[in-house]
């Protein structure tokens, strides 16, 4: 069980016999006294991949998923598929892109993640914070006038778009934030 008032990014929930992660929470303070907080989330279930929004007061109580992390590499992508192999039993399981929402963006051949298990079902997978991916598209390297560098999409190997900073070219490999798809800097090496 956790208190609504605890509740962040990335907690589990226990919703109608099926997981729900958070993906949101926000916090609000009445003006009025004796108003309790109010914790508004907005919440994806691990099933279905359906997305709600959800309000509750400061201090209910709400039931945590009981949920195995185990390490797993992403293997391929086929149509909209992905294959993993959990690194434990070597066996392989497939995933689709709405099972795996936002993270499916950042997966490249080789990289390992954890795989997380719902009554032994694997649900979706869990990243870790910061991937390496390689710039396939972007504009120019333009010398501007301005004093502010102003950043430019650019598009990755897996296909999303990225704001870069304005030097970046094509081929150069950049770290990335997996919790918001924020570029953090070039990859060294």
């Amino acid at each position: 069980m956790i208190s609504s008032s605890d509740l962040k990014r990335g907690v589990l929930l226990d919703m109608d016999g099926a997981p729900w992660e958070v993906l949101d929470a926000t916090y609000q303070t009445p003006s009025a006294r004796g108003a309790s907080t109010i914790t508004k989330i907005k919440i994806r279930n691990l099933k279905t991949g359906q997305v709600l929004s959800k309000s509750y007061r400061g201090g209910e109580m709400l039931a945590t998923a009981d949920c195995e992390k185990r390490p797993c590499q992403f293997l391929y992508r086929q149509d909209d598929e992905y294959v993993f192999m959990d690194q434990q039993s070597y066996d392989q399981f497939t995933l689709t892109s709405d099972a795996l929402g936002s993270a499916a963006g950042f997966l490249t051949e080789g990289l390992e993640v954890r795989s997380m298990l719902y009554n032994d079902q694997v649900m979706t997978v869990e990243l870790p914070l910061v991937v390496e991916l390689t710039v396939t598209e972007t504009a120019p390297v333009v010398k501007s006038s301005t004093v502010q560098a102003q950043p430019k999409p650019a598009t990755v190997e897996t296909g999303i778009q990225i704001m870069v900073p304005p030097y970046l070219e094509a081929g150069e490999r950049i770290r990335v934030d997996t919790r918001d798809g924020r570029f953090i800097e070039r990859a060294k090496g």
